[in-house]
């Protein structure tokens, strides 16, 4: 609504606008991660298998989600993460193909939806890892309909084109 129409920032602003799309859309992923800790521990121990493997998982997977913050903190910027460019028409950057993004044009959807899947590691919990597998599945469903046309509009191109 707000890439081809202006929906928020023809009311709101630029600024105002993106500040409200950030706040529900950092409400909506933290919901979603305490939906799935919530039913990692309701469904807790659900994992018939050794814990030694779900914890391997975690403990090499924590370390790849800590990078991409880190990465997106420091040369993706946070605004870019939330959508600053679908907002503010004269933000021009271009690509970020360092740190972790040397790796993969998208990490945020790679590697940084990789943190749903902790608590049902640490927790051993089967229908917490299956939420936090459908959560991704569907990220990318948004990322193939909705992003990659978006990207096309805003910089005439997709990443690694």
């Amino acid at each position: 609504m707000e890439l081809y129409n202006n929906t928020f920032t023809s009311r709101y602003g630029v600024r105002r606008a993106f500040k409200i799309y950030s706040v529900g859309f950092s409400l909506f992923f933290v919901c979603r991660l305490i939906f799935i800790i919530i039913l990692a521990i309701s469904n807790r121990d659900s994992l018939l298998i050794n814990p030694f493997y779900p914890y391997l998982i975690a403990a090499l997977i924590t370390p790849v989600i800590i990078y991409l913050f880190y990465s997106v903190l420091r040369y993706f910027t946070i605004e870019r993460a939330y959508g600053i460019d679908h907002f503010d028409k004269n933000y021009n950057e271009p690509y970020v193909k360092g740190r972790i993004f040397y790796y993969t044009a998208n990490g945020m959807y790679v590697y940084g939806l990789l943190i749903l899947y902790l608590p049902g590691l640490f927790l051993l919990s089967k229908a917490a890892l299956i939420v936090a597998l459908f959560n991704h599945l569907y990220i990318w469903v948004h990322y193939y309909c909705t992003e990659l046309p978006d990207m096309k509009v805003i910089y005439g191109k997709t990443p690694g084109n």
